[in-house]
């Protein structure tokens, strides 16, 4: 989830990603999506909230209607990087693993694993009864083949990272190896293995991210980029897609070769795209969303006090962040400049008087709730906020500015509520305290994407979500050579420090070390951390089984809905 704190978001309170979107399955030509669609909009317009009964009622399906910010990105599951894109694969395509309620790893395709005794070899059993969209068994080669193809140079996946503790991966992704010499194995149709680099024991929960989800290799050999089409895909989870329209929403259907088809409680599931928290809001009361996406925190007063009952606020591992573009002056070789713009920023007071939802101020990059870790601060965090400013006076002088000349810059961000709000108040912070001179530059989501993929930026407002529940995800982000590390941070001692980590089989030598690096990288300042989100959603009474955990993944699948 790419960062950002990315469930989670007001505009998009998700991951940013550096490249164009894949538009490949975004237009739905097949006639029988565009009779589930046609039938879908019928059923919303029939009442001010859609009807439900159980799936086996006669009277008509059940289509869950879940409000899911902007377009996501592709559906791919090895290039999409959005959350957006993220809740939609995990709704189409069952993993390895999976995530309970409370976000702990649980069964998926594989029904059980187990680690060697030196931590270095997983092997996954599968499910015998697991099946295709098209009645196809899943089997292990589909896994070994879904792996190799997300570390494979020519996939140009951004998420290839995310594996890179399987032997082999970083090699590959250097174009070093082959993409088949990856640690990944299938020795029977019905067994997985996975060979690690070091010692990796989140490995079970990275299992169940999208990016590691099997692909059916027929569809995507016979149509190529457009396997992820409606009406061409082929997918091995509770849903299957029928209809994609662009700028509107998509629109899945039950799978009933799905190996727990029984326990599938709806027939369908619509993900509306809207970018506008506002217009969300809007479109929840009047009836025609289930779930929103988030909250405006512009009318969280007012929600509160009239949907308290609907309002669903928890803890999220997210954190929202200014980021610099470190192959850019005068950001590129004045640490002093970024460790004073941060030195000013009042991050108490900016979660108090503007944010207001119970989001916590990020002092450090990790943030509260991770497995095993302590997350780590800024060192001047506990000064008082005039000795703060007084010292990043001195350092803004030092790195050659003044208020008679002043430092001038974009702050580039997508439009929304929140991100207008965050910008206007830190920027002036920044004026009041240094004199700093900031054009504030609001726009579109993708193209704001597509500028901080060309390096068209100064700084730019961004978001990471942990991956799965482990220092290591928000850590790794700003490795070197990770591909979703957007300030383009460079530290050679930051790297070594999180190698060694990935080595160490002991928890507690792993974690001093992840600690040691996070402290690292905060003297270096190469990105302004601001806040720790909070899961935040609507959620209509006739919703049943909805629940809240840390990594802000709800399955449409164990939800149901009655009539109200």
């Amino acid at each position: 989830m790419p960062a950002a704190p990315a469930g989670r978001r007001e505009s998009q309170e998700g991951r940013l990603t550096t490249a164009p979107p894949d538009r490949a399955g975004r237009v739905a030509h097949h006639a029988r999506a565009a009779f589930l669609a046609l039938a879908a909009s019928l059923l919303l317009a029939c009442s001010p909230a859609p009807q439900s009964g159980a799936p086996s009622d006669a009277e008509g399906s059940t289509v869950l209607v879940r409000g899911n910010g902007p377009e996501p990105d592709s559906l791919d599951p090895q290039k999409a990087r959005t959350i957006e894109a993220h809740t939609i694969l995990r709704d189409l395509y069952e993993c390895l693993t999976s995530l309970a309620k409370d976000a702990s790893v649980a069964p998926g395709v594989a029904r059980e694993w187990e680690a060697s005794e030196d931590g270095l070899t997983y092997t996954f059993r599968l499910r015998t009864d697991a099946r295709w969209s098209n009645g196809d068994p899943v089997v292990a080669e589909d896994f070994v083949f879904a792996l190799r193809r997300l570390v494979d140079p020519a996939t140009a996946s951004q998420y290839a990272q995310i594996v890179d503790v399987i032997e082999n991966a970083r090699e590959i992704i250097a174009g070093e190896r082959p993409p088949d010499s990856l640690g990944v194995a299938a020795p029977d149709p019905a067994t997985v293995v996975v060979r690690l680099a070091g010692p990796a024991p989140y490995l079970p929960g990275l299992m169940s991210h999208p990016s590691t989800c099997p692909v059916h290799r027929p569809t995507l050999e016979r149509h190529g980029r457009d396997f992820t089409r409606p009406g061409v895909t082929v997918s091995n989870g509770a849903f299957v897609l029928a209809d994609f329209v662009p700028g509107s929403h998509a629109y899945a259907v039950r799978n009933r070769h799905y190996w727990n088809d029984a326990a599938t409680r709806i027939d369908a599931v619509r993900y509306v795209h809207i970018a506008d928290e506002n217009a969300e809001l809007t479109r929840y009361r009047a009836g025609e969303l289930h779930v929103t996406n988030t909250v405006p925190r512009g009318q969280f007063d007012w929600i509160r006090e009239n949907l308290a009952d609907e309002l669903h606020i928890a803890p999220q591992l997210n954190t929202y962040y200014f980021g610099f573009n470190l192959e850019r002056e005068p950001f590129r070789s004045r640490p002093q400049l970024r460790r004073a713009l941060s030195m000013v920023i009042d991050r108490d007071r900016l979660a108090r008087a503007v944010l207001r939802v119970g989001e916590l101020p990020a002092w450090g990059w990790v943030p509260p709730g991770v497995h095993d870790y302590t997350p780590q601060s800024f060192d001047y965090r506990d000064w008082p906020y005039e000795r703060r400013v007084e010292e990043a006076r001195r350092l803004y002088a030092e790195a050659g500015f003044s208020r008679e000349k002043p430092l001038r810059f974009e702050l580039r961000y997508n439009q929304g509520e929140v991100h207008n709000k965050v910008a206007v108040a830190i920027a002036s912070m920044w004026k009041e305290a240094l004199g700093v001179d900031v054009k504030l530059v609001a726009m579109e989501f993708r193209t704001l994407l597509q500028e901080i993929n060309q390096g068209d930026v100064e700084v730019f407002r961004s978001s990471w979500s942990g991956d799965y529940n482990d220092a290591y995800s928000f850590l790794q982000y700003l490795r070197s050579d990770f591909g979703i590390n957007l300030p383009r941070y460079r530290s050679a001692e930051y790297d070594a420090l999180l190698r060694k980590a990935a080595s160490r089989a002991d928890p507690a030598a792993r974690r001093a070390l992840l600690e040691q690096a996070e402290r690292t990288m905060l003297q270096d300042h190469p990105i302004l951390p601001i806040y720790f989100y909070v899961n935040k959603h609507l959620v209509k009474p006739e919703v049943r089984g909805w629940y809240d955990n840390v990594m802000n993944v709800v399955y449409s699948k164990d939800l149901a809905l009655t009539p109200r």
